[in-house]
């Protein structure tokens, strides 16, 4: 059987269209199977009981972490913001998977250019700083993420992967993987582009890098064959 890419995309309820966007970008350009698992908060029950504070942005910015329990501690998963766009083949992603690590990532190193982002919300500033966006886990060497960790850590603690022994357990993904629309310059080599500002669907970034391409994709989760 074809390998299969385990997908886990984080869900808003304030920007339910980014998720079924997203998931069509990556369905229609790939060339192996692909399994979505939303993470969404009415979804989960009594395994996520922590609760919201006051700087979280998402709804699913603590529960992305419940991933590897959720994948029952076995094989590979993806887990990736629902802010983004896919303009390649996830078969590539896929493929770097190295057993040697327990995460992989891209390692951005920057500090965000704006204090505020989407809907008002307040642009943390933190070492790893959207490292945890996107992220392969090599699910049976992320056992320190029980349901009782991800509840009760801090937000630096797992945000900046502090649940494994060392860094050095951390790939690195090409930066191409998880490129910052208005962090980072225009790329056309983008292979995952991530709105991390704020998605076209916000009016105030329509225009941004790739906005074209995302109302493209969204257009397409809308047909419908016409007689």
């Amino acid at each position: 059987m074809a390998d299969k890419a385990r997908v886990f995309i984080g869900f808003d309820s304030k920007e339910v269209v980014a998720y079924h966007v997203f998931c069509q970008s990556i369905l229609e350009k790939s060339s192996i199977p692909v399994e979505f698992l939303p993470l969404s908060l009415s979804n989960l029950g009594s395994v996520f009981t922590r609760e919201r504070n006051q700087l979280q942005s998402t709804e699913f910015s603590f529960s992305r972490f419940l991933v590897p329990y959720l994948s029952n501690f076995e094989g590979w998963s993806l887990f990736a913001d629902c802010d983004m766009l896919m303009r390649t083949d996830i078969a590539k992603l896929w493929d770097l998977r190295d057993d040697r690590y327990a995460a992989m990532c891209v390692k951005h190193d920057y500090t965000p250019k704006i204090e505020t982002k989407f809907l008002g919300q307040t642009q943390t500033k933190y070492e790893k700083k959207n490292w945890s966006s996107v992220i392969l886990f090599n699910n049976a060497k992320c056992q320190a993420l029980t349901p009782d960790y991800v509840n009760t850590a801090t937000g630096l603690q797992l945000h900046q992967f502090k649940w494994l022994e060392s860094d050095e357990l951390i790939g690195a993904l090409p930066p191409t993987w998880n490129w910052l629309v208005n962090e980072y310059d225009y790329n056309e080599d983008a292979n995952l582009v991530h709105f991390t500002d704020g998605g076209p669907y916000f009016e105030e970034y329509q225009n941004d890098d790739f906005a074209e391409e995302w109302f493209a994709a969204r257009d397409r989760v809308l047909y419908v064959a016409q007689r």
